[in-house]
């Protein structure tokens, strides 16, 4: 074995074992994660200005174990030019408790609206790990492909 690793015969061993029990699927690895199950929803009512930067303004209603709770929502970006109102509505994942949605959430998104045709698809975060998956129609003009963040607050 010293040949083949060029050290002592029980470390090759080691070495060879271990890459060869890394390489083989285990059952665990083999299996993918079950997906988050939604908690809650939101729909939001939001308006954007956007010229190389961007601000938004707005509203939603969450929907969290039967009850619903109203938030607002604002925030500022980068890219885009134009101008739109915003319809989103999506599920809610990993919110334990109702003050957990606050917070500023991280925000990529990839979209475009002209007159009434656009469509876009948003994916939020925030420090809590509290998750959005948003789908969003957009009415205006608007081009838009960059990076926000968001704030949301209840009232």
């Amino acid at each position: 074995m010293q040949g083949l690793c060029g050290i002592g015969g029980k470390a090759c061993q080691a070495i060879v074992i271990i890459g060869m029990a890394a390489a083989m699927p285990s059952e665990v690895s083999a299996q993918a994660a079950p997906a988050p199950r939604p908690v809650g929803r939101v729909s939001i009512d939001q308006a954007q200005l956007a010229f190389i930067g961007s601000a938004a303004v707005g509203g939603g209603t969450l929907s969290f174990r039967g009850r619903s709770y109203r938030f607002t929502i604002n925030g500022l970006g980068v890219g885009g030019i134009g101008a739109s109102k915003i319809k989103a509505t999506g599920d809610v994942y990993q919110l334990a408790r109702v003050s957990d949605l606050e917070g500023v959430y991280g925000q990529v998104r990839l979209g475009w609206a002209l007159a009434n045709q656009g469509d876009g698809r948003l994916w939020l975060q925030n420090d809590k790990g509290v998750v959005l998956r948003l789908r969003t129609k957009r009415e205006g003009l608007m081009l838009a492909a960059g990076a926000d963040a968001v704030r949301i607050q209840l009232r």
